[in-house]
């Protein structure tokens, strides 16, 4: 008896310890190339520290440019329905769901992706929960200056813009290139060649980086810098969020494990990734022979008049949905600047 007794405690012993070190795999889904340094340098280093840190109980299995299926703009959805477990992307694929995050996408508000994507994570902690229910954001991340990238005409002032079809990729960067005078085409990156080789599109906003992973660098000859003295035309918030179901139903070490990887710090690292990026995109173009034009300080100062007025705008959305519009965009410029120190 005592020994029938003993071999069941060890049974349930050793059943008891399978199940703990068994591997979980999470089910990453993005838009992007695998190549591009979204998976490369942000992605993965964060799937191999989660792995290191759990003893290998918790692996990632990555899907890019929509394996699974979908548009970029289903993602959340997929994510917050635990059809994959997390997800990248631009909130503002979904435009007008998440207004809060918004408010970091204003044209010439960002002057550092790393700055900038710590202060949109502190910002979501205050702001931001309710639009994310369903998810477990890991991280948020916005790109480093955004830039304007033409096919047939260089643009050297605002009036150049006059009449263009131009793609941008959220709500407040498509009012942006309104302010301007361009004819704002929304559209998530992965369209935008097939666009502007149909001639749906005279050109596009993006930062440097996309550029090579999806060769939009030969289907354009012309690119447009602002002054890198002054704040960025423009940033869109990305968002690496983990449904939050998933994240609940793991045990409580590898919930640890995720959360020692994720917050502020990873937030920064992705933003610190962008900072450094430019070369990967930009190198290609002058290698091609492609025409970059410095806009002038005067020319980007007229830009900032003329688009100026959306702050207010995203300040009274704000104030009609309950909240303070005042008071949460001064508190988003003075995170980006706390972290900017």
């Amino acid at each position: 008896m005592f020994t029938c007794a003993r071999l069941i405690i060890a049974l349930w012993g050793t059943l008891a310890s399978a199940a703990f070190a068994q591997e979980i795999t999470l089910k990453i889904h993005h838009f992007l190339p695998a190549t591009a340094i979204q998976q490369a340098a942000m992605i993965q280093p964060w799937c191999d520290r989660v792995a290191k840190d759990s003893a290998g109980r918790l692996k990632c299995q990555i899907f890019p440019m929509m394996q699974l299926g979908g548009t970029p703009a289903q993602l959340i959805d997929q994510a917050r329905d635990g059809a994959v477990d997390i997800v990248f992307v631009l909130p503002g694929y979904t435009a007008g769901r998440f207004p809060a995050m918004e408010v970091f996408e204003l044209p010439f508000l960002n002057t550092s992706a790393e700055a900038t994507s710590k202060a949109a994570w502190e910002f979501f902690q205050k702001h931001g929960q309710k639009e994310f229910a369903g998810l477990k954001p890991l991280a948020f991340a916005t790109h480093d200056n955004g830039y304007i990238h033409t096919r047939d005409k260089p643009i050297r002032r605002v009036e150049d813009l006059r009449g263009l079809k131009m793609r941008a990729p959220t709500r407040f960067t498509n009012k942006l290139l309104a302010s301007l005078g361009a004819s704002p085409v929304g559209m998530p990156v992965n369209s935008v060649g097939d666009a502007i080789n149909k001639g749906v599109i005279d050109g596009f906003l993006l930062p440097w980086e996309v550029m090579p992973g999806l060769k939009l660098h030969e289907m354009v000859r012309f690119h447009t810098e602002t002054p890198r003295d002054l704040p960025a035309l423009y940033m869109a918030v990305f968002v690496f969020a983990m449904n939050e179901s998933r994240y609940l139903g793991l045990p409580a070490d590898l919930r640890g494990v995720i959360d020692r990887a994720s917050g502020l710090g990873l937030s920064g690292q992705m933003g610190r990734v962008w900072d450094q990026s430019q070369s990967v995109g930009r190198d290609p173009a002058n290698k091609r022979g492609n025409t970059i034009t410095q806009l002038s300080k005067q020319e980007t100062e007229k830009m900032m008049q003329l688009s100026a007025p959306l702050a207010q705008e995203w300040i009274t959305q704000m104030n009609k949905s309950g909240s303070n519009g005042r008071e949460m965009f001064d508190e988003a410029r003075q995170l980006i600047r706390k972290h900017s120190r």
